[in-house]
């Protein structure tokens, strides 16, 4: 896998894990309406979280909709967030240096 695509993967992984954390009983199309994703590829997301033991899916036991789910961030998927939260600003960091050189050689 091409580094660009596994960025691209990790931020829409810290993304999914950042909304969870604000709104743990989100569903699964809102999710993906807010983030701009396909709803196929925000459910094949979820699951590779769930597989990676970084979130727990259950459904509301008492909701009379059997389609609505709570989200929950194990402490794997806190520590995973984090991590992934400092790559992420690593990352951004490094592209405004590299940037901003670029400016200051042109001038």
């Amino acid at each position: 896998m091409n580094k660009s695509r596994e960025n691209s993967e990790k931020e829409l992984e810290l993304e999914v894990m950042r909304t969870i954390t604000d709104k743990p009983d989100i569903t699964q199309r809102e999710l993906a309406d807010r983030l701009g994703h396909s709803l196929g590829k925000l459910n094949y997301c979820l699951r590779e979280l769930k597989l990676k033991g970084f979130l727990k899916i259950e459904n509301f036991r008492k909701n009379p909709n059997k389609l609505n789910y709570l989200y929950i961030l194990t402490p794997k998927g806190l520590a995973a967030k984090t991590k992934l939260t400092i790559s992420f600003m690593n990352r951004k960091m490094k592209e405004y240096d590299e940037l901003k050189k670029e400016l200051e050689q042109k001038k």
